[in-house]
């Protein structure tokens, strides 16, 4: 943090207090309707880019961009209009810091006050403290030019006008272009903010003190009023196994660093990476055992960007207090299609007919094509996937039986089997749909093929440990089963390449990559619902869908700081943290609890000032795991 001194803040305009540069806008909308208007828009900005990094004088940029606009008096209400839309999100969201230290703030910019002054009064900067161009009209109001007097027209301009200024204490300097750094450069501001959140200039990225993704950060720094307790871009989100690109921008956009990377980790590998990263996506390849999480100094949620968890050792992210997040619904709708699409295709035996035409044959026959209509189709696991696929099974002709460990609901005209056997002894198709638990191991083995009917057909989208690999090549070997799909195996490689699998070379046998999930539409889906998930923990403490951690649904925060406590489940803990909040005089305005059998989760909702002891004190209460504090 830097020092308690007195300070100065001067701010850059265009693409720091705003999302745009004027003069773009600004001929964006005087250019509205001309042919050329693309060339000229490009043109401006191509010019404006060069004045910005110092490559040609600002004098000269000015000039140039100012003949290129024809614009009129008249454009800059509509101007200053526009402009008020494209507030950086940050500032926006941070007014409180820009009133309480509104007789410290200072614009100073290359860009005109004509505009200026509109946009930063609702910002409590009166005109008296920007320091801006001015522009010159002709009599029918037209923009011809600007005031060349004024030092701010003339190349590094932003010195002479902060030299002119004198101001007292540390003077701090918050811009996105390199003509802000010059000022820092020539001794007379002491620290430069490369603002990036709007533009990332790298010519002033490279010489800044600091690099301001938001102003949050500039904030943070500074240890000044801010709008969230601990900047996003501080927070560190890395997506492993090529996650679909739409979660690395929709987390991005949020404001967290985010790093991509396209394969899973060994787990050496990932001991050393995930050392300071808060937030971990993952599919199914990626294991996150103890050992992973003895080295997360910093790991706050798992993202499981799939349905599975099996990978994921839950229990100890459950007491490392680290909340799991995963995908149960996106891909149902792939995984269903698949599972209709191979049901038809192992019926009307079209794999080994396409083989034989691949191979030059033609043996045009219908033995052992038969419709799926009328067929029954026997559903191992009755969830998400199992009753859509129950759904589409009936619309197409099939007879649906299902069996579930768990008493489920039948969906239309689907008959509930009591007992695996029975399903297996009536079903023409068999297709299972059940979790990852261990216990699942070899479900399906010798003695249930053996139960199942004579010539029928198996699939498994589910996981690849429920069969019994040799089993069921065995089976398909000797005429019992007619016909096999198979999408998930024991063991899968973790990057494309080589695979062996017994069931290669059998006729009647679908095998595919574990691919059920893989659509584009299904991946899209994850990459929105699970990142959704994990902001919506960091950024307001909610749990909704969590697979490890008692789950809650908090209400938005309103004027307040918000506590989130994570302790053991033991006797006593609610009340002692409750006993300190009195000590503290602490005014609650909402609280709220859930708990499993281990670990209890505990939100509290407080006025804004408080002594700031009491968070020490809380992060004492015996049986915490993690604290920490939202606004």
């Amino acid at each position: 943090m830097i020092s308690e001194v007195a300070r100065k803040y001067v701010f850059d305009f265009d693409s720091t207090l705003t999302r745009v540069e004027a003069l773009d806008v600004l001929a964006e909308m005087t250019l509205e309707g001309k042919a050329n208007k693309d060339e000229v828009v490009a043109e401006i900005q191509r010019i404006t880019n060069l004045g910005i990094d110092g490559d040609i004088s600002f004098t000269e940029s000015l000039e140039k961009r100012i003949q290129l606009l024809k614009a009129n008096k008249s454009d800059l209400e509509a101007l200053v209009a526009e402009l008020r839309l494209k507030i950086s999100k940050s500032i926006e969201s941070n007014k409180e810091f820009f009133e309480k230290y509104a007789d410290d703030i200072y614009v100073i910019s290359c860009g005109f006050k004509e505009f200026i002054d509109p946009i930063v009064e609702a910002y409590n900067i009166p005109s008296d403290r920007v320091y801006a161009n001015t522009f010159e009209f002709d009599e029918a109001g037209n923009i011809i030019g600007f005031d060349e007097a004024n030092p701010l027209a003339s190349h590094n301009g932003k010195i002479e006008c902060l030299k002119r200024l004198d101001l007292d204490g540390e003077v701090q300097v918050i811009g996105d272009g390199y003509s802000d750094y010059v000022m820092r450069e020539a001794g007379i501001a002491d620290t430069f903010f490369a603002y990036t959140e709007n533009v990332h200039r790298e010519k002033a990225a490279n010489n800044a003190d600091y690099v301001a993704p938001s102003l949050d950060e500039f904030l943070f720094v500074n240890d000044l009023p801010r709008n969230i307790s601990y900047p996003k871009n501080r927070i560190k989100i890395l997506l492993l196994e090529n996650v679909h690109s739409a979660a690395f921008k929709n987390l991005s956009e949020d404001g967290f660093s985010v790093e991509l990377v396209t394969h899973s980790l060994p787990e050496e590998e990932l001991i050393e990476k995930i050392k300071g990263v808060h937030v971990l996506g993952i599919r199914s390849k990626t294991q996150v055992t103890k050992k992973v999480l003895d080295a997360a100094n910093k790991l706050m949620v798992v993202g499981a960007f799939c349905i599975g968890t099996t990978q994921i050792d839950l229990n100890y992210c459950k007491q490392k207090g680290v909340v799991v997040f995963n995908a149960p619904y996106s891909n149902t709708r792939s995984v269903v299609e698949l599972a209709i699409g191979q049901i038809i295709m192992l019926m009307r035996s079209i794999f080994p007919r396409s083989t034989e035409i691949h191979q030059g044959q033609w043996q045009k026959t219908a033995v052992g094509s038969r419709e799926v209509r009328g067929k029954n189709l026997g559903i191992v696991g009755y969830g998400n996937i199992g009753k859509q696929l129950s759904v589409l099974a009936e619309a197409v002709g099939m007879r649906v039986y299902y069996y579930d460990v768990n008493d489920k609901l039948a969906l239309g005209n689907a008959v509930k089997c009591s007992t695996l056997e029975d399903l297996l002894n009536v079903s023409d198709v068999v297709t299972l749909h059940i979790d990852d638990n261990k216990a699942n191991k070899n479900f399906i083995g010798e003695r249930e093929i053996n139960q199942m009917k004579n010539g029928a057909h198996l699939v498994n989208l589910s996981r690849g440990f429920v069969v019994d690999i040799d089993a069921l090549a065995a089976a398909l070997a000797s005429g019992k089963l007619a016909g096999a799909a198979v999408d998930v195996y024991p063991e899968e490689p973790r990057a494309n390449g080589d695979f062996i699998t017994k069931l290669q070379g059998l006729p009647n046998v679908i095998l595919t990559p574990h691919i059920g999930g893989s659509t584009e539409e299904a991946q899209r889906d994850i990459a929105d619902f699970v990142p959704n998930k994990i902001m919506g923990y960091i950024n307001s403490g909610d749990t909704v869908d969590a697979v490890n951690f008692p789950n809650i649904r908090l209400p938005k925060q309103s004027n307040s700081h918000r506590f989130l406590h994570i302790h053991k489940n033991v006797p006593g803990v609610m009340a002692r943290i409750n006993e300190v909040l009195a000590t503290y005089k602490m005014n609650i305005t909402g609280q709220y609890l859930s708990t499993d059998n281990e670990v209890g989760y505990v939100i509290s909702d407080l006025d804004k000032e408080y002594n700031k002891d009491v968070i020490k004190a809380l992060k004492k209460v015996d049986h915490t795991i993690k604290f920490r504090v939202l606004y």
